[in-house]
């Protein structure tokens, strides 16, 4: 059965029923529909948080094979729940975008997804498009200032950066002239798409309302003639923007194929953005379970590095394990095997694809992470590769399961989730240890993500990318606040270089940065690598192609 026809004939229970089973007061929830909900994210109770576990589910580098970290968490969740422990995973919402894109659907598989899966992967409780709205508000009021304050006809700020953002891919508003034919001040603009938009970073970093409306105030849309930063608050329409997310800022409450509580709120990609959900939902869930998994996007060189230097820097967040996902067919594509081949036995492929899994391991140990491996069993796994790669775990001295929540739900589950219950009683993991110091300048921040994470030999920075550097030192000054905070670097998610056809484990390379963006209200830099867009394109058959209405259900979205 396909993805959505197991969704269509798992029986789902009321929302109501599943918020009492996380322990959330009945008038914390507001329903939308019968199966999903919007939480008070007032309940969180900081003490709570600190006393359970969060346990988080990254990957080794993604290839077109697929990885199946989405399955894993809820997998894992399942199978923790079945031996009785309370456990909640918390996942990002899925985007438009690569749903009718490159890869469908990113609520799970099999037996192991969130529910109801058509509708969270689709328009689900409208906070993807009140993102999409808030953002272009903006673009549309600074505009409209623009416009309004120019005088003999030149604008009231020398540069300009806010763009505006689609949750689709469009490679065709990558680079826009808006403002023609007198219709507004004409400019050189363009489209990001909606994950990559500030507005979703500061939805998922902000720690409440408050914290929402500083940050959007501090946006940082442009430089003024006398070389002052122009934000939100000096457009003066913080408070109206806030309102337009007012509803999108309360965490996602939808339910697992086994009626388990899940909380699916905030879609950042980890290539171009920092792709974690949003900290509400994560401490909301932390709250009420005594186990929360939680995932971070594409691989531990991306997601896991930006969870760790950003998101629980930011949040005060400290994992206890980490699991890592990693699949036969995958670490044989890193072994140079073609993707038409490896669905087939290939020991020395398997074999020489392990240097990628075992940079991601070095990588989180060197965080201070406890890791376990969750293999992700496909259905032409042979056992003799499956206990090749067991070995090779062990050899490395970390303890591994497989998985296969995909074809038996949280029973395929119980093993990894016995492993991880064990190992967190024996020997969690230690505090954390950044990649960074928050004091060190941006320039070396990004060079040690580069060296220490990426394993370049030599980072360049564009000469674009140097001016930008400096631009902020003239702006905010050498030791501002801007200057302490954290990189998110985006670039490709299927190698460690900025080169997407360098799998495996690469060394010698050099790591070029294109572009530095200054995100002042989720206080992060964006550097950004390559050739890395921010705005996806389509592929030759999108996934659209696959999705179809037949008697009013949909078909193809998985």
């Amino acid at each position: 059965m396909t993805d959505i026809e197991i969704a269509r004939q798992t029986p789902l229970a009321p929302i109501t029923e599943i918020a009492g089973k996380l322990g959330l007061p009945a008038d914390s929830v507001e329903p939308y529909g019968r199966y999903m909900a919007k939480v008070d994210e007032q309940f969180i109770d900081p003490e709570r948080v600190k006393q359970h576990k969060l346990i988080l589910v990254t990957s080794i580098s993604p290839t077109k094979a697929g990885i199946g970290k989405t399955t894993v968490s809820i997998g894992l969740t399942l199978g923790l729940n079945k031996l009785g422990k309370q456990a909640t995973v918390a996942l990002r919402e899925p985007s438009l975008g690569p749903c009718f894109g490159i890869k469908g659907g990113a609520a799970g598989g099999g037996h192991a997804q969130v529910l109801p899966m058509e509708k969270i992967n689709l328009h689900f409780t409208g906070d993807f498009h009140a993102v999409t709205s808030a953002h272009n508000t903006i673009a549309a009021l600074l505009d409209n200032y623009l416009w309004q304050h120019r005088k003999d006809q030149q604008p009231p700020l020398k540069e300009i950066f806010w763009k505006r953002v689609l949750d689709v891919n469009d490679r065709a508003l990558r680079n826009v002239t808006i403002g023609q034919q007198g219709e507004g001040v004409e400019r050189a603009t363009g489209f990001d798409i909606t994950p990559a938009s500030e507005l979703m970073a500061i939805l998922c970093l902000s720690d409440g309302l408050d914290d929402l409306r500083r940050r959007i105030g501090n946006i940082l849309l442009g430089i003024t003639p006398d070389d002052k930063p122009f934000t939100v608050n000096d457009l003066g329409v913080t408070g109206g923007i806030t309102a337009l997310l007012l509803d999108a800022i309360r965490p996602n409450l939808v339910q697992t194929t086994e009626q388990t509580p899940a909380l699916v709120h905030g879609g950042p990609f980890a290539n171009i953005a920092h792709g974690c959900s949003t900290v509400l939902s994560t401490k909301l869930a932390l709250t009420f379970s005594d186990y929360v998994i939680t995932e971070a996007g594409f691989g531990a060189d991306l997601g896991a590095e930006k969870f760790f230097d950003i998101k629980c820097r930011k949040a005060g967040l400290h994992p206890a394990l980490t699991v890592l996902v990693a699949t036969t067919q995958g670490l044989k594509m890193h072994g140079g095997v073609d993707a038409d081949h490896i669905k087939e036995p290939n020991r020395e492929g398997l074999i020489r694809g392990f240097r990628n899994m075992d940079r991601h391991i070095r990588n989180l140990q060197g965080f201070g992470q406890t890791v376990v491996v969750a293999i992700n069993r496909y259905g032409n796994d042979t056992d003799d590769e499956l206990e090749l790669l067991r070995r090779h775990c062990a050899e490395m001295g970390v303890e591994s399961a497989v998985n296969n929540a995909y074809m038996e739900g949280g029973d395929g589950a119980r093993q990894l989730a016995q492993l991880v219950v064990d190992t967190i009683s024996q020997r969690p993991s230690a505090p954390l240890h950044f990649t960074y110091a928050d004091d060190e300048p941006v320039r070396t921040k990004v060079e040690k993500v580069c060296h220490n994470v990426y394993g370049a030999a030599t980072v360049t920075f564009s000469p674009q990318a140097q001016a930008q550097l400096a631009e902020i030192d003239q702006l905010f000054g050498a030791d501002s606040a801007v200057s302490r905070f954290p990189v998110c670097i985006a670039k490709t998610q299927y190698s460690f270089s900025a080169d997407e056809k360098l799998y495996g484990c690469p060394e010698g390379f050099d790591f070029p940065i294109r572009e530095i963006i200054v995100n002042a209200g989720s206080e992060m830099i964006v550097a950004v690598a390559g050739k890395m867009m921010r705005m996806p394109g389509l592929p030759k058959s999108p996934q659209a192609e696959r999705i179809d209405v037949v008697d009013g259900k949909i078909t193809g979205l998985s």
